[in-house]
């Protein structure tokens, strides 16, 4: 059973395993494919099998202040593994491909809300430079061979089941135990922070609506989120930045501790401030963020004290 697919697609699994497969008793319809995407011979083998008719990669080195210090994986994960995924999507029949990008592509970018319309050449850690190339490479794919794809830009995501480095997990966790948290650039940073759900419906709405191309493009005053081919881009965030020091007051609130604070300067990389401009997003897809800061916090305080079992 493991192999039937491959086996259809003439694929030997003598030969070639694209990747460790569990079944999800709870969810009958999911699979869970353990592969690196870096890896383009079982990427192919993988997309021979299954046949998708759309792909949405989430999969990449992720973090800005992690990329200063070991870029390789970002290298390996965001250029050859999303290399792979396109090629991958080229080659069997892909139709439509959604990606993560990010908000960190803006760079220097001081003029806000940051618009997909606005130019990107600015990054200022490998991490966005490495989302920029995704963009890029994705436009070269849609322009060349036809393939529909979709960049998202996500917006300081946070939520249940969040990466453990990022500020939201460090402060919740910090408090909790008593222990002084880090606040760069004084509190002083502005963020759009977005929770997961509406991330999450961002993806799909993006999912059911491909670029068919903009027949308005203008050579000569070019604008940098649509093309003649089916390329686009779009912003997902909450459209309502907030200020860092009151991000970590509403989560003292809603943990009723005070937080032991450490104040320091912005760290290279960081930006001093995002804010989405989501007006395209909406018109086009559709797209309205729906949950408030206090509510999204609410929601991952009351995930991480379930699942750590405070």
């Amino acid at each position: 059973m493991k192999y039937a697919r491959l086996r259809e697609a003439g694929i030997n699994e003598s030969e070639i395993e694209y990747g460790e497969i569990v079944q999800s008793h709870k969810h009958p319809n999911y699979r869970f494919i353990q592969l690196d995407i870096a890896d383009r011979d079982r990427m192919n083998a993988l997309f021979a099998a299954e046949k998708f008719a759309s792909v949405i990669n989430l999969a990449a080195q992720a973090g800005v202040r992690y990329s200063l210090v070991n870029p390789q994986p970002y290298v390996n994960s965001n250029i050859v593994g999303f290399i792979n995924v396109l090629e991958a999507c080229r080659h069997h029949g892909v139709e439509h491909l959604i990606y993560a990008s990010s908000s960190s592509v803006y760079g220097l970018n001081r003029k806000m809300p940051l618009s997909t319309s606005d130019n990107v050449d600015h990054p200022i850690s490998l991490y966005a430079a490495s989302k920029k190339s995704n963009e890029l490479m994705a436009h070269t794919y849609s322009h060349l061979f036809g393939l529909a794809t979709t960049g998202l830009r996500f917006f300081t995501v946070y939520g249940p089941w969040g990466r453990p480095d990022m500020a939201f997990f460090l402060f919740t966790e910090a408090i909790i135990k008593g222990e002084p948290i880090k606040v760069f650039n004084h509190g002083n940073s502005i963020r759009d922070f977005t929770y997961i759900d509406d991330i999450v419906e961002g993806i799909v709405r993006a999912m059911g609506s491909p670029p068919a191309g903009d027949p308005e493009w203008n050579k000569s005053d070019p604008n940098p989120s649509t093309a003649p081919g089916p390329y686009r881009l779009y912003n997902l965030g909450n459209n309502q930045p907030v200020k860092l020091s009151d991000f970590i007051r509403e989560i003292e609130d809603q943990l009723n501790l005070k937080a032991v604070k450490e104040y320091a300067d912005i760290q290279p990389g960081d930006v001093a401030a995002t804010y989405a401009d989501v007006g395209t997003t909406i018109r086009e897809l559709g797209y309205q963020p729906k949950t408030s800061l206090r509510e999204g916090i609410s929601q991952f305080i009351h995930w991480y004290r379930e699942y750590y079992g405070l």
